[in-house]
């Protein structure tokens, strides 16, 4: 039977959890910048970094005010941490063979995969603002409302990115700065427009 107060264990399952992601995005955030020759590419990630070292000052204050040991360790944050390393990784391999357009566009696929699980994590933290009792809702509220349109930003522009970067190493024009940065998308409705209005965008430049 559900509770008012939620599973307990599983909400702060889900905060070591978004927690863990932070931490490992900050290295992968550092691993894909040294990768970055696109220049605009490398602006954009430098400040996905020092917005994801404030996410993870945010939830800190959550761990805090919740009273909960940021050091503690759980199975699904251990398989997190795990992830984070695969992807970090990954990054390094491809940076070590030699071939710096194929080791961008690997970073860029490194931190969709990273900031796929960290966007998700914050909509259940936003889901959860919405549902537990008024002390543990307006400390997670708070955190959610400081970090949700950063993440919205980091996902979607970088999906972007990573689209646009296989597209020009498949031969074929490249709208560079993708569309979802241009347009400066938020939302997943505003990316799939803007997805849709690249071949226009291609016209006037060509």
């Amino acid at each position: 039977m559900a509770s008012k107060s939620g599973n307990k264990s599983q909400v702060h399952e889900l905060l070591y959890q978004a927690l863990e992601t932070e931490k490992g995005g900050i290295l992968i955030y550092q691993a894909a910048i040294s990768c970055a020759t696109n220049k605009d590419l490398r602006k954009e990630w430098e400040s996905y970094l020092e917005e994801t070292q404030t996410h993870h000052e945010v939830l800190l204050n959550v761990f805090k005010e919740l009273e909960l040991d940021p050091e503690a360790q759980t199975p699904g944050r251990e398989v997190v941490a795990h992830l984070g390393e695969s992807l970090l990784a990954a990054i390094k391999l491809a940076k070590a063979s030699g071939d710096a357009q194929a080791a961008q566009l690997v970073a860029a696929e490194c931190v969709v995969l990273a900031e796929t699980k960290d966007h998700s994590n914050w909509e259940l933290i936003g889901l959860l603002a919405d549902k537990l009792p008024a002390k543990e809702a307006k400390i997670l509220n708070q955190a959610y409302e400081a970090v949700n349109e950063d993440e919205e930003h980091h996902l979607y522009h970088t999906k972007g990115w990573a689209r646009e970067l296989w597209i020009e190493s498949l031969g074929f024009p490249a709208v560079l700065p993708p569309p979802e940065e241009v347009k400066d998308v938020e939302t997943a409705i505003g990316a799939a427009r803007a997805q849709q209005s690249r071949e226009k965008m291609l016209g006037k430049r060509h």
